[in-house]
């Protein structure tokens, strides 16, 4: 993965904890995202001045402006982000704990639905229900990492269970 949120060296790559270098792939990750968004916005507003032949105005020079000076506003929050987290260099409450005592990844940094579906993928792959709804049920690690969409999943992983 290339790096281009924040510039490091090497040197400084290779001095990084897991925590900081989980960090910066996580901020990387979003930032290639919202490139490819706002590439995929300017085609497509391309396409729609030229079935309206309207491809010579100056609409999508000013389209272009204002969808890369949104990408620059949401990159430049991501990397004050970045560079704040990575300073405190510190992971989040008992993630460490957490994560020897599951069986799924435990990263604070991930929005609830990705945090969501690692736990729901892990739990679906027990195949006895009872056992799975058992598990799930005493997990108390996922009641912290999932929040509100604990109970989500419990209906979701109930339902399979029937």
């Amino acid at each position: 993965m290339t790096f281009d949120i924040v510039e490091y060296t090497d040197e400084q790559l290779k001095e990084m904890t897991t925590i900081q270098m989980q960090l910066l792939r996580t901020a990387q990750k979003k930032k290639d995202e919202l490139k490819h968004s706002l590439d995929r916005d300017i085609a497509q507003f391309r396409e729609l001045l030229l079935a309206q032949g309207t491809a010579n105005s100056t609409l999508f020079e000013d389209k272009r402006a204002a969808l890369t000076a949104e990408y620059e506003y949401r990159v430049e929050i991501l990397r004050e982000q970045l560079l704040y987290s990575m300073e405190l260099n510190e992971p989040y409450p008992d993630a460490d704990r957490d994560q020897e005592s599951v069986g799924y990844l435990v990263d604070y940094s991930l929005s609830y639905t990705e945090r969501y579906h690692i736990v729901r993928d892990y739990y679906l792959a027990i195949e006895d229900p009872v056992e799975r709804m058992s598990l799930y049920s005493n997990d108390e690690v996922a009641m912290r990492y999932l929040g509100s969409y604990y109970s989500t999943l419990y209906n979701v992983l109930h339902m399979y269970s029937q």
